[in-house]
């Protein structure tokens, strides 16, 4: 298989799992059992791409950011961005002080596939007939930063969809959930990414071959054209449906992972 086919292929795993509450990580192992395995600096720069893809799709909220900054409603909003940005941000670098590592077996992730699947089958099934919230209030502020961290410790688990787990779990309406989750994940994961890169570029792997940067380039541009595609359907989807469809694909890949990858 011609290289670029590969990198074509990953970067559309990646933009289409990357906010979609069903773990691009656990995906992008999965992939790399039939494709070449990618430098980790690859993997950081198309997780970028994605990440980047979805600001046009708050073309409001941005909008407020911009021109209206000076509005209370707007600064509060932020605030509340920042603060779940900042509990991510200091329990990383907690983690990363102790050595932490993330593990790329796929047991934990299938486990972490199938415990959020269910959890998702459950609140949705409890939520049923329940009237939601959209006030982001500072429970829902303090749950979004520590599911981030959550789903960094057990990979599988999702960044989006723990975050929006919780933020269900509390009484937050589904649109709403998803983009105070996707709009805090932003500066969460390029700071990440960036951190990665920096450390990436500063301290090579001894022996690693040179990057392609041509190959880097061209899956951060297919990561970030279908991201964008992806978040837009998932904004509209959640509209008028539940996430249970995802939580019953979590459950389904979860035993095809510990069937089939696992013996």
């Amino acid at each position: 298989m011609p290289d670029w086919i590969a990198i074509v292929i990953l970067g559309i795993i990646e933009g289409i799992t990357e906010f979609i509450p069903v773990s691009s990580t656990g995906h992008l192992l999965i992939a790399e059992h039939w494709l070449p395995r990618q430098s980790d600096l690859f993997n950081v720069v198309i997780q970028c791409g994605a990440v980047i893809a979805v600001l046009p799709l708050f073309p409001q909220r941005l909008h407020k950011f911009i021109f209206e900054w000076r509005d209370r409603e707007t600064q509060n909003y932020a605030l509340k961005i920042f603060v779940a940005f900042f509990i991510t941000g200091v329990g990383g670098l907690i983690l990363e002080k102790e050595g932490f590592k993330l593990p790329e077996q796929l047991a934990p992730i299938a486990w972490a596939w199938l415990v959020g699947g269910i959890g998702f089958v459950a609140v949705e099934w409890w939520l049923r007939g329940k009237k939601l919230s959209d006030e982001i209030t500072w429970s829902v502020v303090i749950a979004v930063g520590v599911g981030q961290l959550i789903a960094a410790v057990f990979p599988g688990t999702s960044r989006s969809g723990s975050t929006i787990l919780l933020c269900l779990l509390l009484g937050l309406n589904r649109p709403a959930a998803t983009e105070f989750s996707f709009l805090v994940g932003v500066p969460t994961m390029l700071a990440a990414g960036g951190s990665e890169i920096f450390k990436q570029l500063r301290h090579p792997v001894p022996g690693a071959p040179p990057e392609n940067w041509g190959m880097v380039l061209l899956g951060f541009l297919v990561a970030a054209a279908v991201s964008f595609v992806a978040v837009g359907w998932l904004l509209r989807y959640i509209q008028t449906h539940t996430f249970t469809a995802f939580g019953w694909y979590r459950i389904a890949l979860a035993i095809v992972t510990f069937v089939f990858f696992m013996r």
